[in-house]
């Protein structure tokens, strides 16, 4: 029917196993599984292992540098805190980036001990604690004497305690120190006594602080956090702000009434995120159907093939179905971000295979482009088209981007696997080691795989004792040949959901291999997609590939037709060690590489979607 169903549904035909229909009985709860934190689960593959590395040693340091010596984030604290003179300098909501920073740094500490980055941390978080003002307050720009505050729902007071929250739970979890909890925590209590029945009405205008207070519940068991963040997320579309352009805020219709997604990108996959953990938490199903429906609609309607969205710089954000321009796509790398956090919890919320197939093309594509790879330069937008002008920067003045994938990448782990009561569920395919408990027992997990480049995984269990538990493994929608067998033998399986499930007793050693095949597509958008009528994009396994002017010169005279042969080579020397494509058709070669390794060489012009001819 749309983009979604055209790119990845698709009859799925699998060799050497057998798959029955019948779905798992529900689960009672609200949860169909809950990932396996990050903290637990350690990174081994040559696709991701040195991106970590490299993060920990130079997209770390990079932010860090840019917020205590290039730009006046840390200052502004200082100045705050009376332990220097000045005034407040930069933007209203440049607090929120050296948040993520430090959230960022908590969650490398967590798998990379560094005594030196914490003790750097520790002397930032003491003057972030020496500013806050005694009755909790928190906001440097208004404690420096601009304005009043509370006097303006669109100045990210509450965005700013939100990820103020997330980075202090993040470094309470790393390090077991609690000044900057404490810290937040006030925050949270003075906005709690302002704010709610019988107080004071107020409409975040950037959404953050709903889901982190979700997260603030969980981490204290103090249920006011629980019941402010539903407060908040039901202030929602009922005139209670004066916005000139409710849609862009998302406040024209309560939140469980949504129907579509509008307005600013960014903060809808906030606001949605933050709708999934209230549920989640307060086992509250009444916003499922709107997530459901909102969740069709920008997928089937408002989704690049990169897994970005957002098409439009005017608002940052949406415009009307099947508007989805290449050159112009704004795409922000924090929507990207925001895609893959929203689409987790779609997952945990509903056990189905699709939502990590979008949190999947949102990774490899849509975020992973907005580092690049050296680590120390970003994008803000990430267009699928170029004219050789679009580059990464090694800052911006609004930062939130570089800090976003600052804090993002260190927590890769958590999307790996997940569990629920009697079932290890594989999610993504990344060489990985943790250790899960199945019904009492210990198992420890090893991934083995040369994803994104090979489809062929290698999963050995060792559970401390025979135990019977359900592997549910994802099947790809962009996968339409796999080959399944344990210990070496064909297995009869069932697909629920989008997932092969094995059931069986496991025992030490047990071997399970998934041989996905990985061919070339030639990949036609929805036709309603204006921009793309009489245009092709090519696609492999999970990665989403463009042509690059570096590779080929006459670029603008590019085009593909239905007898173009591929073929595939990988370079380990190559962009950090990809694999390209090559495209013979009867006017040449041209070469593909993978969309996220643009703008790593010298600068031209690049296009995803290419000129098909019949």
């Amino acid at each position: 029917m749309k983009f979604y169903q055209l790119l990845l549904s698709a009859a799925l035909t699998i060799s050497n196993a057998t798959f029955a229909a019948n779905p798992s009985d529900q689960d009672l709860s609200l949860l169909k599984n809950q990932p396996v934190n990050f903290a637990k689960v350690k990174i081994t593959d040559k696709f991701w292992a040195p991106r970590l590395q490299n993060h920990a040693k130079t997209t770390l340091a990079a932010g860090l540098d840019q917020c205590i010596h290039k730009t006046h984030r840390v200052d502004n604290f200082a100045v705050a805190a009376g332990k220097k003179e000045g005034k407040f300098e930069g933007i209203f909501y440049d607090d929120s980036d050296l948040y993520k920073m430090i959230e960022g740094a908590a969650y490398s500490l967590i798998n990379n001990p560094d005594p030196a980055l914490e003790a750097r941390i520790d002397s930032i978080i003491n003057l972030i604690a020496a500013a806050q003002m005694p009755d909790g307050y928190l906001m440097t720009y208004y404690i420096l004497g601009n304005g009043e505050r509370w006097s303006d729902m669109n100045m990210h007071e509450m965005y700013c305690c939100g990820h103020l929250i997330e980075a202090a739970i993040a470094y309470y979890d790393a390090t077991g120190k609690k000044t900057l909890l404490d810290v937040a925590t006030r925050f949270a209590d003075h906005i709690d006594r302002t704010f709610g029945p019988g107080k004071r009405d107020w409409v975040p205008g950037h959404e953050e602080i709903e889901l982190a207070l979700v997260k603030l519940y969980r981490t204290t068991g103090e249920k006011r956090y629980l019941d402010l963040a539903t407060w908040l997320l039901d202030q929602r579309g009922h005139g209670k702000a004066d916005w000139s352009n409710p849609n862009y805020y998302q406040d024209l219709t309560p939140v469980r009434d949504l129907t579509e997604i509008t307005g600013h990108a960014v903060r809808a996959m906030y606001l949605f995120t933050g709708m999934a953990d209230a549920a989640t938490a307060a086992q509250d199903s009444s916003y499922l159907p709107a997530l459901d429906r909102l969740w069709n609609d920008v997928i089937g309607t408002k989704m690049y093939i990169t897994g970005g969205i957002g098409s439009s710089g005017a608002n940052e954000g949406f415009t009307k179905p099947y508007d989805l321009p290449n050159e112009t796509a704004y795409c922000e790398t924090c929507a990207s971000v925001g895609m893959i956090l929203w689409n987790q919890r779609m997952n945990m919320l509903r056990g189905e295979a699709k939502y990590i197939d979008i949190l999947e093309r949102s990774l490899y594509n849509g975020a992973l482009a907005g580092v690049s790879l050296s680590g120390d330069r970003f994008f803000y937008v990430n267009p699928l088209a170029s004219n050789g002008s679009h580059h990464r920067q090694a800052w911006y003045g609004t930062a939130c981007c570089p800090s976003q994938i600052a804090r993002f990448l260190p927590s890769i782990g958590n999307y790996i696997y997940a569990t629920s009561n009697d079932a290890l569920w594989v999610n993504l395919f990344i060489g990985s080691l943790t250790t899960v408990e199945l019904n009492g027992t210990n198992v420890l997990v090893n991934m083995q795989t040369d994803y994104p480049w090979n489809g062929f995984v290698r999963l050995q269990v060792n559970p401390s004792k025979k135990t019977d538990f359900e592997m549910r493994i994802r099947i790809p929608g962009w996968c339409k040949n796999v080959k399944l067998k344990v210990n070496e033998n064909k297995v009869k399986t069932k697909i629920d959901n989008g997932y092969a499930v094995i059931s069986r007793k496991w025992a030490k050693g047990d071997i399970v291999t998934i041989d996905m095949d990985m061919p070339v597509e030639v990949v036609a958008a929805d036709p309603r997609v204006e921009a793309n009528q009489g245009r092709r994009a090519i696609q492999r396994g999970p990665i989403v590939y463009c042509l690059e002017q570096t590779d080929n010169p006459d670029i603008a005279n590019a085009a593909l037709n239905a007898n173009t042969s591929f073929s595939i080579t990988q370079d380990p020397r190559m962009l950090g060690g990809i694999v390209y494509i090559d495209a013979k058709t009867a006017s040449g070669t041209l070469r593909f590489i993978p969309y996220y390794t643009w703008d790593n060489r010298e600068p031209g012009a690049m296009e995803v979607w290419v000129p098909y001819k019949e």
